[in-house]
């Protein structure tokens, strides 16, 4: 496959466009995501920073996002390649433009989590960590601290 002419973009805005290519995308090749809405992933990507997506022509081929406090730790959370463009090393180099965009490059630890893929990433450079295996299923509402800097609600110090 001749992948000369993907363009790799790091996605500051999300057009209505984009959102709906990244939803293609998901519902071609993500299984763990196909009950994903359009406004939840809108939020999601508002909320992930870097964001890499790659494009052939006006179609988007690949993505993948991360959040990170750019120092001691991120995650990166999608890494989706349209199954047209799997096996042609898209993804590695989906991954490796993420951690080198310089929010991700100076991390000292990056997480990910993945059901079947843990030998594609294990050739990118990732272990397996079985000391980081807590979660937490948000099930039901959690009570809100008060907002800060509201003078009638408690601050914390």
């Amino acid at each position: 496959m001749d992948c000369s002419t993907i363009q790799f973009k790091y996605a500051d805005q999300f057009s209505e466009q984009d959102l709906e290519q990244v939803i293609r995308l998901f519902r071609a090749a993500a299984f763990w995501a196909q009950d994903r809405s359009a406004e939840d992933m809108a939020t999601a990507i508002a909320h992930s920073y870097p964001v890499v997506t790659a494009w052939d022509g006006d179609l988007m081929i690949g993505f993948t996002r991360a959040t990170s406090d750019g120092v001691f730790r991120a995650t990166i959370w999608d890494v989706v390649i349209d199954p047209n463009y799997q096996g042609s090393g898209l993804g590695r180099k989906m991954v490796e433009t993420l951690v080198s965009h310089p929010h991700m490059s100076r991390v000292e630890r990056v997480y990910l989590m993945t059901t079947y893929q843990q030998g594609f990433y294990q050739r990118i450079g990732f272990e397996e960590n079985p000391s980081t295996t807590m979660v937490l299923y948000n099930t039901s509402p959690v009570e809100m601290l008060p907002a800060l800097g509201q003078p009638e609600r408690a601050a914390i110090r």
